[in-house]
This record gives C-alpha cells, sequence and structure tokens, in this order.
C-alpha cells in the first residue's frame, strides 16, 4: 500500500504529466467516497450520505446552487459507479495522449476544466429555461467527468480529425467519426434519463472544438486557469534550500587585494604572484576548492593572510 502511495506522489513531482494526475484526482475521489459511502451506509446512516455527497454535485435548482458553488467544479471530478469512472477515464486517456503530445499537458488540463464549466453551467441554463425540466428542476443533480471527456476527445478531434484507432470487428476508424457518433447519440437522448448528462457533453464537445480552432488562431482560453494553477502550485512548492558556505572558502577580491600588497612588500617572507593566484581562482571556479592539490591550498592560504 505504502509502495501504490509512493506511486501516486511520484506521478505528482513528475513534470509535464497532467493527464494522469487528472486520472489520479478522480480515482482518489471515488475511492473516497466510496469508503465513506460504505461506512455510513453499514452504520445505518445511509440519508447522511446522500446529503454529504450532494454538496459535491451540482443541482439543476438555481437557489441550491448558489449556497453551493463550488459544485460547479467537484461535480466533473466525482464518480459514484466505478464502471462510469472506468469509460470516462479510457475516454480520456486515449485522446489526452493526443492533445499531450501535440500541444502539451497544460492544454489537457484546460480542456478538462473548461469543458466540465461548460457542460455544467449549459446543464444550468437548459433546465432553467425549458419547460420540459420544470417538473424535475428541484430534484435533479449531476455528477461525472463525461462533459470534461467530451471536451478532450472534440479537441483531439478537432486538432487531428484523421488520426485514427484501431476498433474491435470495425478496424481502422478516423477520430472524428467517434466524436461525432457520441455527439449524435448525446443529442438523441436529450429527452431521456439521462438529458443532464447528455447536455454536458454537447457543452463539452462544442467547447473542445471551440479551444482547439482559437488555439490554432493563436488564442488559448485556458490562459487564465494555467496562471491560476501555477500560483497554487507556488504556495505548496517548497522553498530551495540556503547555501551553505563552505569552511576555508576565499573571497577572490580579498585574495586579490592582499596579494597586491604582498608583491609590494619588502617585508613578506613568502611572496606568491599575481598569476598564480588566478590560475588557483580559475581552477576553483571550474573545479571546486576540493580539486586543489594540498600545495595549492597552502598557498591560496598564505596569500588571503599576507598583509594582515
Amino acid at each position: 500500500m505504502a509502495s501504490l502511495w509512493d506511486d501516486f506522489k511520484g506521478a505528482f513531482k513528475t513534470r509535464n504529466n497532467e493527464l494522469v494526475q487528472i486520472i489520479i484526482i478522480n480515482v482518489l475521489v471515488l475511492l473516497v467516497f466510496a469508503f465513506i459511502f460504505v461506512t455510513l451506509t453499514l452504520s445505518s446512516n445511509g440519508p447522511l450520505y446522500e446529503a454529504f455527497a450532494s454538496k459535491f454535485k451540482i443541482t439543476a435548482s438555481i437557489p441550491k446552487f448558489i449556497h453551493q458553488p463550488w459544485s460547479l467544479i467537484t461535480y466533473f471530478f466525482l464518480h459514484e459507479n466505478p464502471f462510469h469512472l472506468l469509460f470516462n477515464m479510457l475516454f480520456l486517456y486515449w485522446f489526452g495522449q493526443l492533445i499531450d503530445e501535440f500541444v502539451g499537458g497544460s492544454r489537457v488540463t484546460n480542456l478538462y476544466v473548461l469543458g466540465g464549466l461548460a457542460g455544467g453551467i449549459l446543464y444550468l441554463v437548459m433546465f432553467n429555461i425549458l419547460p420540459y425540466f420544470s417538473d424535475r428542476l428541484l430534484t435533479s443533480y449531476m455528477l461525472g467527468a463525461s462533459g470534461s471527456v467530451f471536451a478532450v476527445v472534440f479537441g483531439a478531434a478537432t486538432l487531428l480529425p484523421d488520426y485514427h484507432f484501431r476498433i474491435l470487428f470495425l478496424g481502422d476508424v478516423k477520430i472524428k467519426y467517434i466524436a461525432w457518433f457520441y455527439f449524435v447519440v448525446s443529442f438523441i437522448d436529450l429527452g431521456g434519463i439521462n438529458a443532464g448528462g447528455n447536455i454536458a457533453h454537447i457543452g463539452g464537445a462544442v467547447l473542445g472544438f471551440s479551444y482547439i480552432k482559437l488555439l490554432q488562431r493563436g488564442t488559448d482560453l485556458g490562459a487564465w486557469l494555467q496562471f491560476v494553477l501555477g500560483g497554487i502550485k507556488s504556495i505548496f512548492k517548497p522553498a530551495p534550500p540556503k547555501k551553505m558556505p563552505r569552511r576555508n572558502s576565499f573571497s577572490e577580491a580579498t585574495v586579490k587585494k592582499n596579494t597586491a600588497k604582498n608583491t609590494n612588500s619588502s617585508n613578506s617572507n613568502t611572496v606568491i604572484g599575481q598569476e598564480e593566484i588566478d590560475a588557483i581562482l580559475d581552477k576553483i571556479s571550474k573545479s571546486g576548492y576540493e580539486s586543489l592539490s594540498k600545495d595549492e591550498k597552502i598557498k591560496l592560504y598564505a596569500a588571503s593572510q599576507q598583509g594582515e
């Protein structure tokens, strides 16, 4: 178990590893909520879990949402069904690798977060303006990373439309067809039991398409997000250790000053030439003080003491 935790920590210490980090966060959130669910259910406190979990799911009710605005972000990291998580993370990994390879890991993060935000906002808007959803407005909640994943999928399909995946029984299929197939399925099912999820899919898809089109024109919609995340990371980044001065180290300026004095001193027992001192100092700058021979160290020490 300790080794697994070390692997998780190592993934967050590795640079340019955003895709894996997002997947790990989703897995850890599932495990935490699963533990809370099992613990409360077995202790006959199942309703308490529902009340707790609802605070992290996005609700269609505006009055409820106002009291938990953070749910616009937390909902797309939360899964309660392991298979829901599995399929989302598989699609995220397959398509996210393409984004990572061709435009960088930070763009995976941008698409994931912005896609989740777009899906959540569209869900709130559609449920509150369409009469069709009025009867479930107060009871509807949404969770899962599907909107975020659709943003990554459509981002990859917009960036590399003719790139293909080899699919069992179908052979090589261009990813643009895979993306549009799932878009059409989500659109057809907008009036179904998972209407909220399908709305989020469409919101994420539109965001993913728009993000890459604007990026190709030189505009990164996620620049602000990287600025915010960079500030957060800097808070938790440990300060670099202070370098302690080496023992027996010498100030180059002091040695040269004292050597110049001693060169002109007729009372000095040992006079070391300036060229010799310069050579020793050059050796220190290239290889460090430890590279000096015993004789060179004695000469350097003598030069620093002369004239004091």
